[in-house]
């Protein structure tokens, strides 16, 4: 019996998945993110091999019992990368294999003909799209210097930067004002203010919670920084769309939406934004939120290079394991 393993290397955490050749899932290994663009290329492998020895020490098989790896993994965006991954991904025991950006597992697994466009909002933020022609454009993914207005880093800065603004008097009070230092255990914003400058400290991503949060409780400025996320979200899928030939005559057109700022934040000041640019151009543009592990989309994409087909029950396989996860951390 075959066995493919799919990798989702994101930007904080990589996850690797056995299945078999029906799709259904065996094992799941986890460890810390493989952007070779943040941490280098040999942190990166390393990560990736972490996870994939869990994976298949808990499913009992070693790397020749592996049919066909599959790599979604962040930072693969340009040819200069795929040089740098495709000589450290060959150090794996792994003969046969492929790579792509992360943001097409998203594509893979949210659809099932593999045509729309897939925007991925994490730490940081990626466009794709393919056509039924197979056509494939990308969109982003090098941070703001280089047009990118999105992920969990820019909205922490933002969060900060709005606070500081406030703080000054430069802008409209906010609660931010006292939720960032809550959140940083600092008194009041003077605190937050001198200790950061002092100890040249950077800023946390995890402040992309408490700006959801306060933008939850309604907070104005709070919500305008989500929205304008959500609208340059829309521009940078407008951008993949008009250079996708043909994907008007699309009946329905998927976004899929993967990435923990949209699939766990689902903030509808975010994705309202997102939906109302998009759709002025493009009515017939659907979002979906990706209802399973990033993973599974390279699990796909693993069979679909051994011309296997997954089981329709397979998917459910994936869910099962990730709201496992999710009660977990409940717990």
């Amino acid at each position: 019996m075959p066995h493919v393993m799919g990798v989702d290397g994101g930007g904080s955490q990589t996850t690797v998945a056995i299945a078999d050749e029906r799709g259904h899932l065996v094992s799941v290994g986890r460890a810390s993110g493989a952007n070779h663009q943040t941490i280098g290329i040999d942190a990166a492998v390393s990560h990736i091999d972490d996870a994939m020895q869990t994976a298949l020490t808990l499913a009992g098989l070693r790397p020749r019992d592996i049919a066909f790896v599959h790599y979604g993994v962040a930072g693969a965006d340009r040819p200069r990368d795929f040089e740098i991954l495709n000589v450290g991904l060959a150090r794996l025991r792994f003969s046969r294999w492929r790579a792509v950006s992360d943001a097409w597992e998203g594509l893979r697994a949210g659809t099932d003909d593999y045509v729309g466009v897939s925007l991925v909002c994490g730490s940081g933020t990626n466009a794709v799209g393919r056509n039924a022609l197979g056509d494939e454009v990308q969109v982003g993914g090098f941070g703001y210097a280089f047009g990118d207005t999105a992920g969990g880093t820019h909205l922490a800065v933002e969060t900060f930067r709005a606070a500081v603004r406030a703080y000054q008097g430069r802008e409209v009070a906010t609660e931010l004002m006292r939720a960032v230092p809550q959140f940083l255990g600092c008194s009041d914003m003077e605190q937050v203010y001198n200790s950061f400058l002092d100890n040249d400290t950077d800023i946390p991503i995890d402040l992309a919670r408490v700006l959801h949060r306060v933008a939850d409780g309604g907070d104005a400025v709070a919500q305008k920084i989500l929205s304008s996320m959500g609208r340059e979200l829309g521009l940078a899928a407008l951008a993949v769309l008009r250079q996708l030939p043909g994907i008007e005559e699309q009946p329905v057109i998927p976004l899929i939406l993967i990435g923990s700022i949209l699939q766990k934040g689902k903030s509808p000041f975010v994705l309202d934004t997102l939906a109302q640019t998009v759709q002025k151009r493009y009515p017939t543009v659907r979002l979906h939120l990706l209802d399973v592990p990033p993973v599974f989309g390279s699990v796909l994409l693993a069979l679909d290079c051994l011309h296997l087909v997954a089981d329709p029950l397979a998917r459910q396989t994936f869910r099962d394991w990730e709201e496992s996860q999710n009660g977990e951390k409940r717990a």
